[in-house]
Protein backbone atom coordinates (compact mmCIF):
# COMPACT_ATOMS: atom_id res chain seq x y z
CA UNK A 1 0.00 0.00 0.00
CA UNK A 2 1.20 3.66 -0.28
CA UNK A 3 2.42 5.37 2.53
CA UNK A 4 -0.01 7.36 4.43
CA UNK A 5 0.90 10.65 4.00
CA UNK A 6 0.12 9.87 0.17
CA UNK A 7 -3.56 9.29 0.94
CA UNK A 8 -5.97 12.60 0.78
CA UNK A 9 -8.92 13.60 2.94
CA UNK A 10 -11.10 11.78 0.39
CA UNK A 11 -9.27 8.20 0.79
CA UNK A 12 -9.62 8.80 4.88
CA UNK A 13 -13.26 9.29 4.36
CA UNK A 14 -13.88 6.26 2.45
CA UNK A 15 -11.43 4.26 4.84
CA UNK A 16 -9.11 3.55 1.95
CA UNK A 17 -6.54 3.46 3.85
CA UNK A 18 -7.64 0.51 6.29
CA UNK A 19 -9.00 -1.38 3.18
CA UNK A 20 -5.47 -1.14 1.46
CA UNK A 21 -3.68 -2.60 4.25
CA UNK A 22 -6.52 -5.18 5.13
CA UNK A 23 -5.94 -6.60 1.37
CA UNK A 24 -1.84 -6.32 1.26
CA UNK A 25 -1.71 -8.60 4.57
CA UNK A 26 -4.24 -11.06 2.91
CA UNK A 27 -2.04 -10.32 -0.73
CA UNK A 28 1.36 -11.08 2.10
CA UNK A 29 -0.34 -13.97 3.34
CA UNK A 30 -1.48 -15.50 0.17
CA UNK A 31 2.16 -15.17 -1.08
CA UNK A 32 3.66 -17.00 1.62
CA UNK A 33 1.29 -20.04 1.84
CA UNK A 34 2.16 -20.32 -2.03
CA UNK A 35 5.93 -19.97 -1.76
CA UNK A 36 6.02 -22.83 0.66
CA UNK A 37 3.80 -25.39 -1.73
CA UNK A 38 5.98 -28.16 -3.41
CA UNK A 39 6.50 -28.27 -7.07
CA UNK A 40 3.69 -30.40 -9.17
CA UNK A 41 6.04 -31.71 -11.26
CA UNK A 42 9.67 -31.51 -13.03
CA UNK A 43 13.43 -31.24 -12.30
CA UNK A 44 13.76 -31.08 -8.31
CA UNK A 45 17.44 -30.65 -8.44
CA UNK A 46 17.61 -27.47 -9.89
CA UNK A 47 18.85 -25.24 -6.87
CA UNK A 48 22.34 -27.54 -7.27
CA UNK A 49 22.20 -27.02 -11.01
CA UNK A 50 22.25 -23.88 -11.17
CA UNK A 51 24.63 -22.88 -8.99
CA UNK A 52 27.57 -20.03 -9.71
CA UNK A 53 25.47 -19.88 -12.76
CA UNK A 54 23.86 -17.38 -15.21
CA UNK A 55 20.33 -18.76 -15.38
CA UNK A 56 17.95 -17.46 -17.74
CA UNK A 57 13.96 -18.88 -16.33
CA UNK A 58 10.99 -18.44 -18.53
CA UNK A 59 7.02 -18.82 -16.66
CA UNK A 60 5.59 -20.89 -19.26
CA UNK A 61 1.58 -20.64 -19.68
CA UNK A 62 -0.79 -22.45 -21.50
CA UNK A 63 1.01 -22.57 -25.12
CA UNK A 64 3.73 -25.41 -26.10
CA UNK A 65 4.60 -23.27 -29.26
CA UNK A 66 5.80 -20.45 -27.77
CA UNK A 67 8.44 -21.75 -25.41
CA UNK A 68 9.13 -24.02 -28.84
CA UNK A 69 9.74 -21.14 -30.26
CA UNK A 70 12.07 -19.43 -27.43
CA UNK A 71 14.05 -22.49 -26.37
CA UNK A 72 15.22 -22.84 -29.75
CA UNK A 73 15.71 -19.02 -30.10
CA UNK A 74 17.78 -18.67 -26.37
CA UNK A 75 19.94 -22.07 -27.52
CA UNK A 76 21.12 -19.99 -30.57
CA UNK A 77 21.28 -16.77 -29.48
CA UNK A 78 22.20 -16.69 -25.63
CA UNK A 79 23.76 -20.48 -25.37
CA UNK A 80 25.93 -19.39 -22.10
CA UNK A 81 22.73 -19.01 -20.37
CA UNK A 82 21.33 -22.08 -18.03
CA UNK A 83 17.97 -22.35 -19.61
CA UNK A 84 15.07 -22.92 -17.50
CA UNK A 85 11.28 -23.42 -18.01
CA UNK A 86 9.12 -23.06 -15.16
CA UNK A 87 5.68 -23.99 -15.90
CA UNK A 88 2.76 -22.16 -14.76
CA UNK A 89 0.23 -23.80 -16.73
CA UNK A 90 -3.83 -23.78 -15.77
CA UNK A 91 -4.46 -26.81 -17.79
CA UNK A 92 -3.02 -30.21 -17.35
CA UNK A 93 -2.93 -31.28 -21.04
CA UNK A 94 -1.29 -28.24 -21.71
CA UNK A 95 1.29 -28.75 -19.33
CA UNK A 96 2.05 -32.43 -20.49
CA UNK A 97 2.73 -30.33 -24.01
CA UNK A 98 5.07 -28.03 -22.14
CA UNK A 99 6.97 -30.70 -20.95
CA UNK A 100 7.31 -32.58 -23.93
CA UNK A 101 9.36 -29.10 -25.57
CA UNK A 102 11.06 -29.41 -22.33
CA UNK A 103 12.34 -32.85 -22.65
CA UNK A 104 13.10 -32.51 -26.71
CA UNK A 105 15.40 -29.23 -26.53
CA UNK A 106 16.35 -31.18 -23.07
CA UNK A 107 16.03 -28.18 -21.04
CA UNK A 108 15.25 -28.41 -17.52
CA UNK A 109 11.48 -28.21 -16.55
CA UNK A 110 9.67 -27.36 -13.34
CA UNK A 111 6.08 -27.62 -12.56
CA UNK A 112 4.90 -25.04 -9.98
CA UNK A 113 2.40 -25.64 -7.77
CA UNK A 114 -1.34 -24.44 -8.56
CA UNK A 115 -2.31 -20.94 -7.62
CA UNK A 116 -4.63 -20.92 -4.30
CA UNK A 117 -7.56 -19.49 -6.53
CA UNK A 118 -7.50 -18.73 -10.21
CA UNK A 119 -7.59 -14.52 -9.80
CA UNK A 120 -6.10 -12.71 -12.89
CA UNK A 121 -3.08 -13.45 -14.88
CA UNK A 122 -1.07 -10.78 -13.18
CA UNK A 123 -1.10 -11.91 -9.68
CA UNK A 124 -0.45 -15.78 -10.83
CA UNK A 125 2.66 -14.52 -12.72
CA UNK A 126 3.71 -12.53 -9.56
CA UNK A 127 3.01 -15.96 -7.39
CA UNK A 128 4.92 -18.19 -9.98
CA UNK A 129 8.36 -15.23 -10.19
CA UNK A 130 7.98 -15.68 -5.74
CA UNK A 131 7.84 -19.15 -5.95
CA UNK A 132 10.78 -19.56 -8.60
CA UNK A 133 12.71 -16.90 -6.61
CA UNK A 134 11.94 -18.73 -2.66
CA UNK A 135 12.43 -22.16 -3.75
CA UNK A 136 15.33 -21.95 -7.26
CA UNK A 137 17.23 -19.01 -7.09
CA UNK A 138 17.95 -17.70 -4.17
CA UNK A 139 18.69 -21.55 -2.23
CA UNK A 140 20.86 -21.90 -5.50
CA UNK A 141 22.92 -18.79 -5.37
CA UNK A 142 23.68 -18.31 -9.00
CA UNK A 143 25.74 -15.81 -10.25
CA UNK A 144 22.94 -13.86 -11.82
CA UNK A 145 19.38 -15.04 -13.00
CA UNK A 146 16.86 -13.54 -15.31
CA UNK A 147 13.40 -13.63 -16.40
CA UNK A 148 11.56 -13.98 -19.34
CA UNK A 149 7.54 -13.85 -20.57
CA UNK A 150 7.10 -17.12 -22.67
CA UNK A 151 6.82 -14.51 -25.65
CA UNK A 152 9.99 -12.79 -25.61
CA UNK A 153 12.72 -14.15 -28.11
CA UNK A 154 16.43 -13.12 -28.62
CA UNK A 155 16.72 -12.14 -32.65
CA UNK A 156 20.58 -11.73 -32.64
CA UNK A 157 23.92 -12.83 -30.21
CA UNK A 158 23.31 -11.04 -27.04
CA UNK A 159 24.22 -10.93 -23.16
CA UNK A 160 21.78 -10.06 -21.19
CA UNK A 161 23.89 -10.57 -18.20
CA UNK A 162 26.50 -7.96 -19.86
CA UNK A 163 25.42 -5.01 -17.83
CA UNK A 164 25.62 -6.38 -14.54
CA UNK A 165 28.72 -6.25 -14.37
CA UNK A 166 28.49 -2.43 -14.09
CA UNK A 167 25.43 -2.44 -11.95
CA UNK A 168 22.95 -4.85 -9.88
CA UNK A 169 20.26 -4.97 -12.17
CA UNK A 170 19.42 -4.82 -15.64
CA UNK A 171 15.89 -5.04 -18.21
CA UNK A 172 12.86 -3.10 -19.12
CA UNK A 173 12.35 0.13 -17.14
CA UNK A 174 8.71 1.07 -16.06
CA UNK A 175 7.77 4.21 -14.69
CA UNK A 176 4.45 5.33 -12.05
CA UNK A 177 4.86 8.79 -10.98
CA UNK A 178 8.25 8.76 -9.17
CA UNK A 179 8.44 5.42 -9.06
CA UNK A 180 10.03 2.90 -11.01
CA UNK A 181 10.33 -1.07 -11.70
CA UNK A 182 11.95 -3.56 -14.13
CA UNK A 183 9.26 -4.82 -16.31
CA UNK A 184 8.44 -8.69 -15.18
CA UNK A 185 8.67 -10.10 -18.46
CA UNK A 186 12.64 -8.52 -19.06
CA UNK A 187 14.24 -7.99 -15.84
CA UNK A 188 18.13 -9.52 -14.58
CA UNK A 189 19.56 -9.50 -11.37
CA UNK A 190 23.33 -9.83 -10.09
CA UNK A 191 22.60 -12.38 -7.39
CA UNK A 192 25.04 -11.20 -4.60
CA UNK A 193 23.21 -7.77 -4.72
CA UNK A 194 20.09 -9.50 -4.01
CA UNK A 195 20.50 -12.06 -2.23
CA UNK A 196 19.65 -10.61 1.28
CA UNK A 197 16.48 -8.75 -0.18
CA UNK A 198 13.24 -10.17 0.68
CA UNK A 199 11.93 -9.88 -2.82
CA UNK A 200 8.59 -9.53 -4.02
CA UNK A 201 7.70 -9.92 -7.44
CA UNK A 202 4.02 -9.36 -7.45
CA UNK A 203 2.09 -6.53 -8.10
CA UNK A 204 0.98 -3.16 -5.94
CA UNK A 205 -1.87 -1.62 -7.63
CA UNK A 206 -2.27 0.35 -4.74
CA UNK A 207 0.98 2.52 -6.08
CA UNK A 208 -0.02 1.70 -9.33
CA UNK A 209 2.93 -1.21 -9.85
CA UNK A 210 2.47 -4.01 -11.93
CA UNK A 211 4.04 -7.50 -11.68
CA UNK A 212 7.11 -6.98 -10.20
CA UNK A 213 6.73 -3.65 -9.10
CA UNK A 214 6.10 -5.33 -5.55
CA UNK A 215 9.90 -4.95 -5.44
CA UNK A 216 9.91 -1.12 -4.72
CA UNK A 217 10.10 -1.26 -1.50
CA UNK A 218 12.83 -3.52 -0.66
CA UNK A 219 15.23 -2.87 -3.95
CA UNK A 220 14.54 -0.40 -6.55
CA UNK A 221 13.75 2.77 -4.17
CA UNK A 222 16.95 2.24 -3.09
CA UNK A 223 18.56 2.50 -6.44
CA UNK A 224 18.96 5.94 -8.71
CA UNK A 225 17.79 4.98 -11.73
CA UNK A 226 19.70 7.75 -13.51
CA UNK A 227 22.63 5.65 -12.54
CA UNK A 228 21.52 3.00 -14.34
CA UNK A 229 21.50 1.45 -17.69
CA UNK A 230 18.20 0.00 -19.18
CA UNK A 231 17.21 -1.73 -22.47
CA UNK A 232 16.53 -0.23 -25.23
CA UNK A 233 12.47 -0.53 -25.40
CA UNK A 234 9.81 0.24 -28.32
CA UNK A 235 6.38 -0.36 -29.29
CA UNK A 236 5.56 -0.61 -32.63
CA UNK A 237 2.32 -2.50 -35.12
CA UNK A 238 3.48 -6.26 -35.73
CA UNK A 239 2.34 -5.13 -39.66
CA UNK A 240 2.16 -1.65 -41.44
CA UNK A 241 -1.21 -1.04 -40.96
CA UNK A 242 -1.84 -2.71 -37.54
CA UNK A 243 -3.61 -1.08 -34.97
CA UNK A 244 -0.77 0.29 -33.12
CA UNK A 245 -2.44 -0.72 -29.40
CA UNK A 246 -4.00 -3.74 -29.70
CA UNK A 247 -1.64 -5.78 -32.00
CA UNK A 248 1.75 -4.18 -31.29
CA UNK A 249 4.90 -5.88 -30.52
CA UNK A 250 7.79 -4.61 -27.88
CA UNK A 251 11.36 -4.58 -29.05
CA UNK A 252 13.94 -4.28 -25.95
CA UNK A 253 17.40 -4.08 -27.86
CA UNK A 254 17.20 -7.69 -29.65
CA UNK A 255 14.59 -9.24 -28.09
CA UNK A 256 10.89 -9.34 -29.90
CA UNK A 257 7.97 -9.50 -27.46
CA UNK A 258 4.85 -10.68 -29.14
CA UNK A 259 2.51 -9.07 -26.99
CA UNK A 260 -0.05 -11.48 -25.77
CA UNK A 261 -2.35 -8.23 -25.58
CA UNK A 262 -4.18 -9.14 -28.93
CA UNK A 263 -4.61 -12.61 -28.02
CA UNK A 264 -6.39 -11.65 -25.14
CA UNK A 265 -8.32 -8.94 -26.72
CA UNK A 266 -10.31 -11.83 -28.94
CA UNK A 267 -8.39 -10.90 -31.87
CA UNK A 268 -7.45 -14.60 -32.91
CA UNK A 269 -6.80 -13.92 -36.80
CA UNK A 270 -4.55 -10.76 -36.53
CA UNK A 271 -2.74 -13.36 -33.15
CA UNK A 272 -2.20 -15.58 -36.00
CA UNK A 273 -0.76 -13.65 -37.96
CA UNK A 274 1.00 -12.26 -35.49
CA UNK A 275 2.80 -15.18 -34.63
CA UNK A 276 3.31 -16.54 -38.24
CA UNK A 277 5.20 -12.72 -38.33
CA UNK A 278 7.24 -13.56 -35.61
CA UNK A 279 8.33 -16.97 -36.97
CA UNK A 280 10.03 -15.67 -39.94
CA UNK A 281 11.87 -12.92 -38.00
CA UNK A 282 13.16 -16.18 -36.03
CA UNK A 283 13.94 -17.91 -39.49
CA UNK A 284 15.91 -19.60 -40.34
CA UNK A 285 18.10 -19.38 -37.21
CA UNK A 286 15.29 -21.29 -34.65
CA UNK A 287 14.58 -24.90 -34.74
CA UNK A 288 12.25 -26.10 -37.49
CA UNK A 289 9.85 -27.25 -35.08
CA UNK A 290 9.08 -24.02 -34.02
CA UNK A 291 8.87 -22.69 -37.74
CA UNK A 292 5.90 -24.98 -38.50
CA UNK A 293 7.49 -26.87 -40.76
CA UNK A 294 7.70 -23.43 -42.67
CA UNK A 295 11.32 -22.23 -44.11
CA UNK A 296 13.31 -19.26 -44.73
CA UNK A 297 16.75 -17.50 -46.34
CA UNK A 298 16.82 -13.93 -45.08
CA UNK A 299 15.75 -13.19 -41.86
CA UNK A 300 14.46 -9.60 -40.94
CA UNK A 301 16.56 -7.40 -38.37
CA UNK A 302 15.18 -5.35 -35.44
CA UNK A 303 15.91 -1.42 -36.27
CA UNK A 304 18.43 0.26 -33.70
CA UNK A 305 16.00 1.55 -30.41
Amino acid sequence: MRPLHEYGWDDWRRLRPVSHGIKTLRYDATREIHVRRRQRGGDTSLPRRIRGRRVLVTIAYDDSEVIDMQASAVAQFVPHAFYVIADNSSDDTLAREVAAVALRHAVPYVRLPRPLSSGEGSRSHGLALDWTWRNVIRPGAPEAFGFLDDDVFPTAPDDPFATLRQQPVYGALRTQGDRWFLWAGFCFFRFDAVSNRKLNFGQDWFKGLDTGGGNWEVLYRLLDPNSLAFAPTRFEPYRPGADPVHDSVQWCGQWLHEVGQTRRAGRLEQAADKRRRIKKILAPDVAPSAQGGGGGTSRERPQSA
